[in-house]
């Protein structure tokens, strides 16, 4: 069975509850029988460097410890954003790249926008989603002026 490689169509991985995921690209969804934690370590592998490799210098970066977001790949700058702790089954990856927006109705429900026009539904607080992107635009800035040097 041949694995699900993120891409820069890529705009998010959602954890299912049965220990799978699905991909959400430009153009269409992915069914993948895999947790989005081994989607995204089997990428990061793929891209030439290990999960951990990838979230101790996302962690180094930017000083801090939990949901940290990642690069995947550097030279398409596919930076992702966990939504809660990684290890969460239910766990999705948010893609900079892709990422719109974010809004809440008044019943607690919460939409991410992403740019290809799909939302995708979840209890996450917006405060919450939006930390996670502005860390994610932090770790793209840092990243982005280290290479200029």
């Amino acid at each position: 069975m041949e694995k699900y490689e993120i891409n820069k169509n890529t705009a998010a991985i959602i954890g299912l509850d049965n220990g799978c995921s699905k991909a959400i690209e430009e153009k269409r969804d992915y069914y993948i029988n895999d947790t989005s934690y081994s989607i995204m370590e089997h990428s990061c592998r793929y891209f030439g460097c290990t999960y951990q490799g990838r979230l101790m210098g996302s962690k180094y970066i930017l000083g801090t410890k939990y949901k940290v977001p990642i690069i995947v790949e550097e030279s398409n700058n596919i930076i992702f954003f966990p939504t809660t702790d990684i290890e969460n089954p239910q766990c999705m990856w948010i893609s900079l790249n892709w990422f719109d927006r974010v809004e809440e109705d008044d019943d607690g429900n919460t939409y991410i926008y992403l740019k290809n026009g799909k939302k995708i539904s979840t209890k996450i607080s917006k405060n919450s989603i939006e930390n996670q992107a502005l860390k994610s635009i932090k770790l793209n800035f840092l990243i982005s002026n280290r290479k200029k040097g």
